[in-house]
């Protein structure tokens, strides 16, 4: 009997996933006794989060697909609501932004969910059209990717807006769109380069200003950039040592339990500790293509495919931004920096990438 219940609670959940899962898990626990100064109220903080992340992924896992299909609609609009209460007295300002909303209850910032809706909200809408896709659907999928992140970096946050809509454009590339319209879109952009450069906010024209010559504003607007890639680099080869590092608990490097935590586990365990977390991103990565691949469905390549490249991305932009090739954007490392809002979304994404796996066999392409 514990065996027949040991092999449900397990049926759905992905083996090589859930392997490098566990090793980020572990990172992200042992980095954060560190990065805290041994503050052991902010590990339990992240172990909540990841058990409660953790029930959400299980959740998802045992979903059938024709589920995930049902919730997009409800959880697009959900999403869209709450951007919405965001701008309304709910919304907690910080940092003279305001990205979070008073649910009572608790403090949460909608945006974060609509990492998963847009994405799921679009496959689900190229899978009703599948048969008969035109340009007028693509210029739909763009609307219903454009809204929300207008909504985003009206708050302002334009580091997750731009995360939200590369993993738009990403079911928009799977979907089929053609590449002379990339193109254009890519001159257009360009094109309309100087015009988003007046658009943006002060702060973030400094970002940018700032990845060219940190050392202009050492101690203001590149402050970040600059402690984060001397943590970085002083990291060498085998690192400082576990609690060692000199930029962490001295106090030099700012967020270091969030945006920046890339940069203690650098300075503490070098290029060679870098390479095994690098391996296991990897891990994830490659088995999300894999599972893409082999998807069953229209619906579900689309899905998986956007998870996994967004994964991707958002690791790709959190190291980039610590290592200083990137502006600071205010990006959490995946699955490792602290935050439950956080945390929650990208273990939903991967418990979907899990259940279009153990799900693919009861649906025919």
């Amino acid at each position: 009997m514990i065996n027949s219940l040991k092999r449900r609670f397990v049926a759905h959940l992905d083996p090589v996933l859930m392997y490098a899962l566990g090793g980020l898990m572990f990172v992200s626990l042992v980095l954060m006794y560190s990065a805290s100064d041994g503050n052991w109220g902010r590990v339990l903080g992240q172990l909540v989060n990841i058990v409660v992340a953790f029930t959400a992924l299980w959740v998802v896992a045992n979903m059938p697909l024709h589920y995930l299909m049902r919730i997009a609609v409800p959880i697009y609009v959900t999403g869209m609501l709450l951007l919405l209460g965001v701008m309304s007295p709910l919304g907690v300002n910080s940092h003279g932004a305001t990205r979070w909303l008073n649910i009572g209850v608790a403090t949460i910032q909608p945006s974060e969910l609509m990492k998963i809706a847009v994405p799921l909200m679009m496959a689900w809408y190229f899978e009703k059209h599948e048969a008969t896709l035109t340009l007028k659907n693509y210029f739909v999928a763009t609307l219903l990717l454009a809204v929300p992140v207008a909504l985003i970096l009206k708050q302002p946050d334009l580091g997750t807006g731009l995360l939200i809509a590369a993993s738009g454009f990403y079911v928009l590339f799977l979907a089929g769109l053609s590449w002379r319209i990339m193109t254009g879109m890519a001159v257009l952009a360009a094109a309309s380069a100087p015009f988003l450069w007046h658009a943006m906010h002060d702060y973030q024209r400094h970002r940018i200003l700032m990845l060219l010559d940190p050392s202009q504003d050492a101690l203001g607007k590149g402050y970040h950039t600059i402690q984060g890639m001397i943590a970085v680099g002083s990291g060498g080869l085998i690192g400082k040592g576990y609690m060692n590092g000199t930029q962490t608990h001295l106090d030099f490097l700012p967020e270091r339990m969030t945006d920046f935590i890339f940069a203690v586990y650098s300075e503490e365990f070098g290029l060679l500790g870098n390479l095994i977390l690098l391996a296991l991103y990897g891990v994830v990565i490659a088995r999300g293509f894999i599972i893409t691949a082999n998807a069953s469905t229209y619906f579900t390549r689309l899905m998986a495919g956007s998870i996994t490249l967004t994964f991707f991305t958002y690791t790709f932009v959190n190291m980039g931004m610590v290592s200083g090739i990137l502006p600071v954007v205010g990006v959490p490392l995946p699955l490792i920096s602290y935050g439950g809002t956080s945390m929650v979304t990208l273990y939903l994404g991967m418990g979907m990438l899990m259940s279009i796996h153990s799900h693919k066999k009861l649906v025919q392409s």
